[in-house]
């Protein structure tokens, strides 16, 4: 069943067992400027913590390949993006049931489609079927390198609800590349 959202493209789910199913997604990637820095600081009785926006030396390019329906979603929901007969942007769901939250753990929109209302409408789309969950709260994963997802994030209303400095590797703060996780109260 699809959901128009537009008069360019509509929102329709995705299922596991379809035969037709690309569960590889498109590799795609970002190139950023900058990155926020995590700093920590201990006093007795005190954590401070700081994210600050920092240019890099040069751009930064990274590249990543996701795929739908990996074995550890919970009770996975795919949904893509679909204009002119083609899949131009896809968001997986997973719904935890012991904190009744939803994860996304797919977001991609090809690049030659971005800021066309399509990630908002695949994001919106997400929170309405959180909604309908009955889930708390909605939350994802990015890179503190990855500025304009965290950009488009909290345009879209999500907050940082927590980060991980060593989710990647031992490296992660000297990549510049520490996992920071956003949320959405419901």
């Amino acid at each position: 069943m699809g959901h128009a959202c537009s008069d360019r493209f509509e929102i329709v789910e995705l299922h596991k067992d379809s035969t037709d199913l690309p569960l590889d997604l498109p590799e795609d990637g970002y190139v950023t400027d900058s990155f926020y820095d995590l700093s920590t600081m201990r006093e007795p009785g005190v954590w401070k913590i700081e994210l600050n926006l920092k240019p890099l030396r040069k751009p930064l390019e990274k590249r990543y390949k996701g795929r739908l329906f990996e074995e550890q979603v919970e009770e996975p929901r795919a949904f893509a993006a679909i204009s002119g007969g083609r899949e131009v942007g896809w968001i997986e769901l997973g719904y935890h049931e012991w904190n009744n939250r939803v994860r996304v753990w797919e977001f991609l929109v090809k690049r030659d489609f971005r800021r066309k209302g399509i990630g908002t409408a695949l994001m919106k789309h997400a929170i309405e079927v959180a909604r309908q969950k009955g889930a708390r709260m909605v939350v994802l994963e990015t890179q503190s390198c990855d500025v304009p997802a965290i950009e488009f994030y909290l345009k879209q209303g999500f907050d940082l609800v927590g980060f991980d400095r060593a989710a990647y590797s031992n490296e992660d703060i000297k990549r510049k590349e520490i996992r920071l996780e956003f949320g959405l109260p419901l």
